[in-house]
């Protein structure tokens, strides 16, 4: 008898237990309330600066701690007054939304909490109907047992639609008011509480009368809440209405947005956006200004001498870590979006050059050694025809240092110094250095005909600038919406050529400054180091170069690949945008 007691009480606390444990999992099984909603990413130069911003969904997440005391207050006037006295529905309501419901046969009023709307948001089903209706509260209850309430009136108001395409208060005040959350003044906020029962009703900017007389109800409401004096009331009914929506997205550096956009998408996805990432990027502000300011003047002067059509591209990486301080990837992003920086294969020509001597000076030779400069002619392995390079206006000069053979861009002496040590050698310096794009043997690599963009070029003259290769850098601090830090990349690098081939490459690319055909870089009042290229009928044109703090490169030519005009050479298209860039650039 006592052992049948024993069990029955041992089987009743048995089924208590799981009860409770149900009851808890139930109710801790609540939805995130932060989970598969869009923020914008929010992106800032390096100095700290708003850059651009790009979304989905114009949403900016704000924590509930920052949104003022008279902002919730106007929300909970508007939509809910016994939010903080209820557990999630609110009896009253539903009982007087059930009897008028009943009289019009069809669902006419919600009667739904805060915590409703905001498990209505989380659903995302907009039909109107019982069953939806109950899992609404039950999800509101879930919520309410696992969130404070603070934490729910924060999500609330940072999920709601507000009309105009914007979600959430910040989003709501930047449009209307273009001002912040936490700058909003009673008046403002009163009209943006009102809006949520009926955005598109209540506009301001398309129902003024209607977004005034709801305001004045909301004011009302507040009033008689004791959440305003009547002083602050009076003073907020006659508060202006915004006219226009006065929010414009930020894109500045927009080439480079873009590039960065498609880094951020291919690792992290969806979570891009449901993180809502703030970027503290690489871009120095000022530089870009520069850069976009040099290359849009460059063009223009170009077009003077030849005819409409021009395109330009500009790069600048520091070569102490890798990270990109200036993108310009066209004239004009409104009119292509088409990134010539990071995207355009183009022949580098002879700003290829490098490459070659770098490679000879591996092989033990030194800038004073002689390299002959004669007409050449190199049979080609695979179709057995010749290919016969030529130099600048036919002129040639015999045993030549290899300095002065670099200075003045002599395309057969090049040819036949890559000859010597190998058009496999030059083709695996060229790789280690950063050049990516598909490279042969064939023997006019030496004068750099397969194509490389502007990006990856600049990239490898940063490597002959230090002797490292590092990866470019876009963004230094990735953050989520809470603040938390997701990634912080750590500049790293690998030693790719010695400090002596390095030395000695300084002594080439200032050679062609000082005595060669790159003469206009002299203007820049300090040393710089650089290299022309132009390709065949004046399609291309390049300088590449650095200083002690920046690799610069710059492209001109035309998207159709057709000529930008005769003598349209590196030195003069290219040339004169990349030292006026140097000449004003700020350290």
């Amino acid at each position: 008898m006592i052992v049948s007691r024993k069990k029955k009480l041992y089987f009743l606390g048995l089924l208590a237990g799981i009860f409770l444990i149900s009851l808890f999992l139930f109710f801790w099984s609540a939805p995130d309330i932060g989970a598969g909603f869009n923020y914008a990413v929010v992106v800032r130069s390096s100095d700290g600066d708003d850059l651009a911003e790009f979304y989905k969904e114009r949403r900016f997440f704000v924590p509930h701690q920052t949104i003022p005391l008279s902002v919730k207050q106007a929300f909970l006037a508007a939509e809910d007054q016994r939010f903080y006295s209820h557990h999630g529905f609110d009896l009253r309501g539903i009982l007087r939304a059930f009897r008028k419901n009943i009289a019009a046969n069809a669902v006419v009023e919600g009667g739904s909490t805060i915590t409703q709307q905001l498990a209505k948001m989380i659903i995302k089903n907009p039909e109107r109907t019982f069953s939806r209706k109950f899992r609404e509260m039950i999800i509101a209850s879930q919520l309410e047992w696992k969130y404070s309430k603070d934490e729910i009136l924060g999500a609330y108001l940072n999920l709601a639609y507000f009309g105009e395409r914007v979600y959430g208060i910040e989003a709501a005040a930047k449009t209307y008011f273009n001002k912040s959350v936490t700058d909003l003044n009673i008046s403002e906020t009163a009209m943006l509480a009102g809006l949520l029962k009926a955005p598109s009703s209540y506009s301001p900017l398309k129902n003024p009368a209607l977004a005034r007389e709801r305001m004045k109800t909301v004011l009302d409401e507040m009033l008689a809440l004791h959440f305003i004096s009547y002083d602050e009331y009076n003073k907020a009914l006659a508060g202006p209405l915004p006219e226009k929506a006065t929010f414009q997205r930020k894109y500045n550096a927009p080439y480079f947005i873009d590039f960065l956009k498609l880094q951020l998408s291919a690792k992290y996805g969806e979570d891009l956006y449901q993180q809502g990432f703030q970027v503290l990027s690489t871009i120095d502000a000022s530089m870009q200004s520069l850069a976009e300011r040099v290359v849009r003047d460059g063009v223009r002067q170009i077009e003077l001498r030849t005819k409409p059509g021009v395109q330009a591209a500009l790069v600048a990486i520091d070569i102490t870590t890798g990270d990109i301080k200036a993108m310009v990837g066209g004239t004009d992003y409104a009119t292509s979006q088409f990134n010539r920086a990071t995207m355009a294969l183009r022949q580098p020509g002879s700003a290829f050059k490098p490459f070659v001597y770098a490679a000879a000076f591996r092989k033990g030779m030194s800038y004073n050694d002689s390299i002959l400069d004669e007409r050449i002619s190199i049979q080609e392995t695979d179709t057995g025809r010749w290919w016969s390079p030529r130099n600048s206006e036919e002129k040639y000069f015999g045993e030549v240092p290899l300095k002065t053979a670099f200075a003045h861009s002599l395309n057969s002496a090049t040819v036949r110094l890559a000859q010597k040590i190998g058009f496999d050698s030059v083709r695996d310096m060229a790789r280690q250095c950063g050049i990516t794009t598909k490279l042969t043997t064939h023997p006019s690599i030496a004068l750099g005909s397969f194509e490389v963009t502007l990006f990856e070029l600049t990239a490898s003259y940063s490597v002959i600038a230090t002797g490292r290769k590092m990866v470019p850098r876009a963004y230094t601090v990735l953050k989520d919406k809470n603040g938390k830090v997701v990634e912080s990349p750590v500049s790293s690098y690998k030693e790719v050529l010695s400090a002596d081939i390095v030395d000695k490459m300084r002594v080439l690319l200032r050679a062609t400054i000082e005595s060669g055909i790159a003469g206009r870089a002299r203007a820049v009042n300090r040393i710089v180091y650089g290299k022309t290229g132009t390709t065949n009928d004046y399609s291309d044109a390049w300088f590449v170069g650095f200083d002690d703090r920046l690799a610069l490169g710059v492209w001109v030519g035309r998207d159709d690949h057709t000529s930008l005009g005769i003598e349209e050479t590196g030195s003069e298209a290219a040339l004169p945008i990349w030292t006026e860039f140097m000449k004003h650039v700020k350290y």
